[in-house]
């Protein structure tokens, strides 16, 4: 049946035709709000069709890493919770949980997004360090490229609570945003027999052949690749997936 299932999906891709009558590379209506929680320093919604995902930034000072005295650093965490996909469960972080969590970070973190060293406050002693936490709200597909986005907007609206001393007053906020040198927006890719989708349901994602994120900046730099799915990928695969991510960035970051 499984079977039978994708190779229906796939008669349909070979007419550029999905389920839900959207064409191969056509995303889902998107809409962004920033500053949706009051008591964290950063947040925002991103909706992509019935998908909703939440990203809240929390800020707190900490020891520095010996390695890096002068540098603060992020710190990303998901939750996927039983609401928004009976799947889910609740307990310790799934596999899932930890792969979306890797991917969001590894696109902030290797665009150089936030300059670490301003988070310093005293070397070798203080640094600033940045939460960001996701949660779905309800899984219709494409959680990484919701994710991605809502943590960007929520990083980029985020602001730096008051510090007295070694105290900090969350009640209050400063008018000091985090110091960023670029904004990262991450795309994904999925193959399915020898066609290439872009924000892929629920029900594609279960017919996936591989995926491929891919983290760009505003010059088009690549930042972060990541491959998923059990399939392996040839060089012109590679080739045109980076080519439809590329181009979908520039659609998506008009959101930003």
């Amino acid at each position: 049946m499984e079977q039978e299932n994708k190779d229906h999906l796939v008669k349909a891709l070979d007419v550029d035709v999905r389920f839900d009558g959207r064409k191969k590379l056509q995303y889902r209506d998107i809409t962004v709000e920033s500053g949706v929680y009051k008591n964290a320093e950063g947040s925002a919604k991103v909706t992509i069709g019935g998908t909703e995902v939440l990203a809240g930034v929390k800020m707190e000072v900490r020891e520095p890493y010996p390695d890096s005295p002068d540098e603060g650093t992020i710190m990303v965490g998901a939750e996927l919770i039983p609401l928004s996909n009976p799947e889910f469960e609740l307990g310790r972080p799934s596999i899932q949980a930890i792969e979306l969590a890797r991917v969001v970070d590894r696109g902030i973190r290797e665009s150089g997004m936030i300059d670490f060293k301003k988070l310093c406050i005293k070397e070798g002693e203080k640094v600033w360090v940045v939460s960001i936490d996701i949660i779905p709200m309800n899984d219709e597909g494409n959680l990484f490229d919701a994710s991605a986005l809502a943590a960007l907007v929520a990083v980029k609206n985020a602001v730096f609570p008051k510090l007295d001393g070694d105290k900090i007053d969350y009640s209050e906020k400063t008018k000091n945003k985090l110091p960023l040198n670029k904004e990262p927006i991450s795309v994904t890719v999925l193959k399915i027999g020898k066609h290439f989708i872009v924000d892929p349901t629920i029900t594609e994602e279960a017919k996936i052949d591989a995926r491929l994120m891919v983290s760009f900046g505003e010059d088009e730099t690549i930042h972060a690749m990541q491959k998923g799915g059990e399939t392996p990928l040839t060089a012109d695969d590679l080739k045109e997936m980076v080519k439809i991510a590329k181009t979908k960035s520039k659609e998506l970051r008009k959101f930003v």
